[in-house]
């Protein structure tokens, strides 16, 4: 898995409408929270995806956007987007090249380790987080970026 301090690598995935998208793209609007996750639809997966949504209004004061990728088609991300009204853009890793670059492939190769990432404009890696099991933890590390940004803003 990829440290903080580590430079994030460019990629150039297709989002839920099948427009390919690049990390460059997201961030030249600044700091963006990358994270990973197994499945659409799943109850862990759609806790996350949820709490994310609910911290919108807090992300945008801070300057912040999310952005998330899984091995799911776009049109399965368009619809897990639709039904929990998702703010924020997912982007379908199908050959899972993203998420090997990012070195949270699953055991074995199966399936996609749950990590989070915290990446500056140039591309750094401010923090990180990886628990398959404890979405909180993904949500904590959320919630200092957006405080610590309110801080230096």
């Amino acid at each position: 898995m990829l440290k903080t301090g580590d430079r994030a690598p460019e990629f150039t995935l297709p989002d839920a409408s099948g427009k390919d998208r690049s990390l460059t793209e997201f961030l030249n609007s600044g700091a963006t929270v990358l994270y990973f996750y197994p499945v659409d639809f799943t109850p862990g997966c759609t806790r996350q995806a949820c709490s994310l949504r609910d911290l919108q209004t807090d992300l945008k004061n801070a300057n912040l956007r999310v952005v998330g990728i899984s091995p799911q088609r776009p049109a399965s991300h368009a619809k897990f987007t639709a039904k929990y009204n998702l703010p924020f853009t997912l982007l379908s890793d199908e050959h899972k090249e993203v998420i090997k670059m990012f070195g949270v492939n699953g055991p074995l190769g199966i399936g996609v380790r749950r990590a989070t990432y915290l990446i500056d404009g140039s591309r750094r890696i401010r923090d990180c987080v990886l628990a398959d099991f404890r979405i909180g933890r993904h949500i904590a590390l959320v919630r200092k970026a957006i405080l610590l940004r309110a801080i230096t803003l």
